[in-house]
């Protein structure tokens, strides 16, 4: 089924954006810390933020690569450290030496990604807020799962998901993680985030850097 014909379409991360804010009303003025899932939810983050009186950061994890496949997840790293490990890690061919290796090399990435989207300031404190976490979509739900756990240890007051269209199992993954999960559309038949969305084009760093200093 291609995006052209899929009963249920967004323009664009800006139109999840405000559907998103219409959803998440309860805690407007309630100076919630809205983190984005870099790259793509940066700007509908951005939105969130503005509409709710809140503030903008970056949650930063990344997906460990299988052996020889990158693209193919087999778990995620946060900031801390912390590694979720999918069930599997181990037939893609990750044995533990490989996943230190791949974890410690994401690590370095993440390093290098909050020096350039934050560099005059540490990520903003979560302790005691409430904490919407924002991506643009939920394919595997291994990201936004990695990021909610991350996220937990240090403490929110409430934690909550937010996310325009998520498959099933991901919403499932990720449920027992947040304390609220906010989630458009749940298609039983979900293929990938972008068949959702009417334009559904690449964000760049830049744009990312210029949306955090806004």
């Amino acid at each position: 089924m291609n995006a052209q014909h899929h009963p249920f379409l967004l323009r664009d991360r800006l139109d999840a954006a405000r559907r998103l804010a219409g959803r998440l009303q309860a805690w407007h003025g309630q100076n919630p810390l809205v983190l984005a899932i870099p790259r793509g939810a940066v700007a509908m983050a951005r939105h969130l933020a503005t509409a709710l009186q809140g503030e903008l950061d970056v949650v930063l994890v990344r997906k460990l690569g299988a052996p020889g496949q990158p693209e193919y997840a087999i778990g995620s790293v946060d900031e801390s450290g912390w590694t979720y490990l999918s069930p599997h890690a181990a037939a893609a061919g990750a044995d533990a030496h490989y996943i230190a290796a791949e974890k410690e090399r994401q690590l370095r990435l993440i390093r290098q990604r909050r020096a350039q989207y934050t560099p005059i300031r540490p990520p903003l404190a979560v302790a005691g807020r409430i904490v919407i976490v924002v991506d643009d979509g939920l394919a595997t739900g291994a990201t936004m799962a990695a990021a909610l756990h991350g996220l937990r240890q240090r403490r929110p007051a409430r934690l909550i998901c937010a996310v325009p269209v998520a498959s099933r199992s991901a919403l499932a993954l990720v449920r027992p993680l947040a304390d609220e999960v906010v989630c458009l559309h749940a298609p039983g038949d979900f293929e990938a985030v972008g068949q959702y969305y009417a334009d559904f084009s690449q964000v760049e760093d830049d744009e990312v850097i210029a949306l955090l200093k806004a």
